[in-house]
């Protein structure tokens, strides 16, 4: 851990309650990735809420289940009096329930434990500028049971059959939490297009970032895969 460094760009907090993972993944951080920092390290969410107002990190990767304090209930906390900080859920299980919540309570990604370093690493780099990060397993859990019809907004169903075919494929890979990168690949298109498209689909969806899409989407699932 390198408390004092001032020289790396971001700063980074990780919360987890085991020591030793949390040094592990500390070393490696830091020795793939020269301008990311960490700067403090929490085993528990009472920790965490501690530490964050003392070392203002830009990111927190944080555990979901631990003592104390759970990382859920510390997201919230974080969020209300910091919101500039980004929070990251980091964790093995992809409980949608806390899927949801820790959405809910401001987390701008939620990761599963067994990402690669280096596609952590980049997860990072893209919450930094702002970009939403769910793993696709995740996200996937975000989808609600579609045997039951849920409650939904007729002006959002209305907005969302505004899309063209290309916007709601490109919604669809957004949905399964794809870089703009990635979503141009496997659509045979520039990035740039993508870009183009992801912002008409804010327009018209009425949104400003992913998370608002996951929520909006959750509602419309079913219409979505009944055809409308």
């Amino acid at each position: 851990m390198n408390e004092n460094s001032e020289n790396r760009s971001i700063k980074l907090m990780l919360v987890d309650d085991q020591k030793i993972f949390l040094e592990g993944l500390a070393y490696v951080i830091e020795s793939r990735a020269e301008d990311i920092s960490v700067v403090s390290q929490a085993l528990d969410g009472q920790e965490a809420v501690e530490k964050a107002e003392l070392f203002r990190p830009d990111i927190i990767l944080m555990d979901v289940r631990m003592p104390k304090m759970d990382g859920v209930q510390a997201a919230r906390i974080i969020h209300e009096r910091f919101p500039e900080i980004k929070i990251v859920m980091f964790t093995t299980f992809k409980d949608d329930e806390y899927v949801k919540k820790a959405l809910s309570y401001g987390a701008i990604g939620y990761l599963l434990k067994n990402r690669p370093p280096l596609e952590l690493i980049n997860s990072l780099y893209a919450v930094q500028s702002g970009v939403m990060q769910l793993d696709p397993d995740a996200a996937a859990s975000l989808i609600i049971n579609h045997s039951q019809k849920p409650n939904y907004n007729e002006d959002t169903l209305k907005r969302y059959k505004s899309l063209t075919s290309r916007e709601k494929e490109t919604l669809a890979l957004l949905l399964k939490a794809y870089s703009n990168k990635d979503i141009a690949d496997q659509l045979n298109i520039q990035e740039q297009s993508v870009r183009n498209y992801i912002h008409l689909i804010y327009s018209k969806l009425g949104v400003s970032n992913r998370t608002e899409i996951f929520r909006i989407m959750e509602s419309l699932k079913y219409f979505v895969d009944s055809g409308f």
